[in-house]
Parts: C-alpha cells; structure tokens; sequence
C-alpha cells in the first residue's frame, strides 16, 4: 500500500478535505486526517483502516484498550479518536439531556413526586453533565427509605460516570430534609469523594414542589 507521501496532494486525507468537504472522505481518510501520521513502521493508512474497521464493529462502545491495541496507536492516538468522538457527541448529536440545575432535574423525577412510599433515585452524569442513566436504588416504607452507598454508586461505577444527583421524594409533603436525610446526605457525598465522584445536588420533591441542597447552600462543588 502506497504510503500518504506517496499519493497526489488532492488524494490525500486533509488536502481532500480542504478541497471537498469531510462528508467526500471515506471512514479511513476521516481517520487518517484525524491522526495526521503513522508510526515508524505503521503509515496511517494502514492504522486507519484498522482503526476504521472498530469503529464500524463497536461504535459508541470503542475503547481505549481496544484503540490502542492496533499496531501504532498509543495513549495519545486513540485519545484523538475518542476526543473527536465525545466533542461530536456532546455538541451535534441532539438526543442527549444537559443538568445544569434542578430544574433540569425535575422533568427527570416526575413520576415519584406523588409516590405513597419514598423513592430514592440516582442520576449518573458525564463530564458534560449530560444524563447518562437514572435509577431507583431504594423503594421505602412511608416517609423512610434505608440507603446504603454500596447500592447507590454500584452502578454509577459501571457507568464510568463523573458526578451523581440524588433525588427522593417525601411523601409527608414536606420539603425540609430530614436529620436522616442530611446524614445519608453526609455518608454518600464522603463515600463519592472516595470513589472520585461529585455529588452535584440532591433534590426533594413533592407534589407541592422542590428543595435542592445545591440551592439551598448545603453542597460545596
């Protein structure tokens, strides 16, 4: 295969691009404009093709590890495909939801404001704040739910997120927290300080309304 020195300037990745758009490059020149050059011993073309062929098999399931077992791709290489990847995520796909307060929280926990028994949830966000998953962890008895950290971060960890939100409902109609609710509070924010997670709010709601711990001055970020 003919290295990218080789080939006339128009058929080169980026030079194709200058010249045409990206939407006239291939999966494999999209790559190679992306990573610029090869390796001694690997010319991009050759990586990109490979490179090109997981994206295809795994899409948004691509890894680190599986980029840079490619002959010629290191740390820095696949970081380029990934960065591109999540900067593409994050600003042109429009599916995704952004928390930027707890009002951003409430369409998301809806359905447990009218609740008889008190449900704790737990939202998992990305580096952007974008919702990756929500979750009950705990349905309770009346007006208490017990809530053990093991439960609640067991799947935020699965889902590599970097920050939490914690929500539950009161079913008394309250919207003052609890002593217990300001030590369940206290144990989780410490266990995610552990675990590198930032606990961004946590959120009471009832049919009558909202009380947010970030609002209310009661989390430091």
């Amino acid at each position: 295969m003919k290295t990218i020195k080789d080939m006339p300037e128009h058929s080169r990745p980026r030079e194709k691009l200058r010249d045409q758009g990206a939407a006239a490059l291939t999966d494999e020149e999209l790559v190679a404009a992306i990573l610029g050059m090869g390796t001694a011993g690997v010319d991009v073309r050759t990586i990109a093709r490979q490179v090109a062929g997981l994206i295809r098999e795994h899409k948004t399931g691509l890894t680190l590890d599986q980029l840079q077992a490619v002959p010629g791709v290191g740390l820095a290489k696949a970081g380029q495909i990934l960065s591109a990847f999540e900067l593409a995520r994050r600003h042109l796909l429009k599916d995704t939801v952004k928390i930027t307060g707890a009002q951003d929280v409430l369409p998301q926990v809806a359905d447990i404001a009218g609740k008889q028994q008190e449900h704790f949830v737990c939202l998992s966000l990305n580096g952007a704040n974008e919702l990756i998953a929500k979750r009950v962890v705990t349905i309770g008895l009346l007006d208490q739910s017990q809530v053990h950290p093991r439960e609640v971060f067991a799947d935020v960890i699965v889902d590599r997120a970097a920050a939490v939100i914690f929500v539950h409902n009161h079913p008394s109609g309250s919207l003052q927290p609890s002593e217990a609710d300001r030590q369940t509070h206290d144990q989780l924010t410490e266990a995610g300080k552990i675990l590198g997670l930032r606990v961004l709010d946590h959120v009471i709601v009832t049919k009558k309304g909202y009380f947010s711990f970030q609002e209310a001055g009661l989390i430091k970020i």
